[in-house]
């Protein structure tokens, strides 16, 4: 290949991030002086330099760390720990992504902590023992799950004050908020039940019933179902939001796992929405789920108790917390593929990705 195209794709790929993308936008009108085969030789240019890394930062939760573990995607190590309350587990991002929040379980409290410097800025009130969340969306109001109170907390974020509590079922854990705004989900472990909680009034209107000990819940992007996942039942239900009810259930078969190992909890989408990655707890795998067929695509072996997941912006790349192993997985999405594990803290449980 002619050196002048190849140093063409290079500063194309280094002033534009992805070459192909540059090509596809800009470099097409750039290059329409140039003769068909000319033409053919910078795309294909274009198209060999590769995309540089996606500056990302993983956060994960250690449990038993009282910690978070600060990773650098690029480099897939760990480049710093920052001390937090006693067990740390539900983990998100403020909308402005500023602030990390945490439910430091044990400390019953939700603390923010300032991204630029790792530092605990101040506690939330959130009722007893929150363990998952779910912010609002227009990023004021968290709702957290108090486990042993059976109830669910709106905490008001600029004002530091509980804004509603609401009664639900026994353990509640996932926690979800509707893209529209209006509905806030809690499922309840022990009564088996996902509740719709309306933000405006601050009541539970309405409850489905789901398979047993329900752990997780998340919305589809357009609002039209919600996932849970049941970690007795062993199953993925997809609930249709408009009837409340269950439409579909997917059970899970990793190769050379008992039934009783296969315990679903964290569900995570990829930015396109194409698929769901499903952490399986003890079954020590992920599956892989298109969500326009229901299908389970794949299986992914990873480390030992896998509990949540993130995913990474470009849709690449999948970041599973194994909490017996002490240690991220990461994932080739594409190829279903452990690319390896990064050492955590003690028990790593939540995970956020962040630009």
């Amino acid at each position: 290949m002619p050196l002048p195209i190849r140093a063409f794709a290079a500063e194309c790929a280094a002033q534009h991030g992805d070459a192909t993308l540059y090509f596809g936008r800009f470099a097409v009108a750039r290059a329409a002086r140039y003769s068909q085969g000319m033409r053919s030789l910078i795309l294909a240019a274009l198209i060999a330099v590769p995309a540089p890394a996606l500056a990302e930062t993983i956060y994960v939760s250690n449990e038993r760390g009282n910690s978070i573990t600060v990773i650098d995607a690029a480099t897939m190590k760990p480049v710093a720990t920052w001390p937090v309350g006693a067990r740390p587990r539900g983990l998100t991002m403020s909308r402005d992504g500023k602030y990390l929040y945490v439910c430091a379980s044990n400390d019953h409290a939700v603390q923010v902590i300032d991204r630029a410097t790792g530092k605990v800025l101040h506690d939330l009130p959130s009722g007893e023992d929150p363990e998952q969340f779910a912010l609002s969306v227009d990023g004021r109001t968290l709702f957290a799950a108090n486990e042993r109170d059976a109830a669910v907390t709106a905490i008001d974020i600029p004002g530091r004050r509980v804004a509603f509590q609401v009664d639900v079922g026994i353990e509640p854990e996932g926690m979800a908020t509707s893209p529209d705004g209006k509905w806030v989900i809690a499922t309840s472990e022990t009564d088996n039940k996902a509740h719709w909680i309306d933000i405006a009034t601050g009541r539970m209107v309405a409850e489905t019933e789901v398979d047993q000990r329900p752990r997780h819940a998340e919305f589809t992007a357009d609002g039209r179902e919600l996932w849970v996942t049941s970690e007795i039942g062993g199953t993925l239900q997809i609930i249709d939001t408009a009837t409340r009810k269950v439409a579909h259930s997917i059970s899970f078969k990793p190769p050379g796992v008992t039934s009783d190992k296969v315990l679903p909890v964290g569900v995570h989408f990829t930015p396109d929405g194409r698929k769901a990655l499903v952490a399986l707890g003890r079954a020590n795998t992920v599956a892989i789920v298109d969500t326009a067929t229901r299908a389970v695509t794949g299986y992914v072996p990873v480390g030992q108790r896998v509990w949540h997941l993130g995913i990474s912006r470009d849709g690449t790349r999948a970041y599973a917390a194994n909490g017996l192993s002490d240690t991220l997985s990461v994932i080739d999405i594409a190829a279903a593929k452990e690319i390896t594990q990064i050492p955590t803290g003690d028990a790593p449980w939540g995970v956020v990705v962040a630009p």
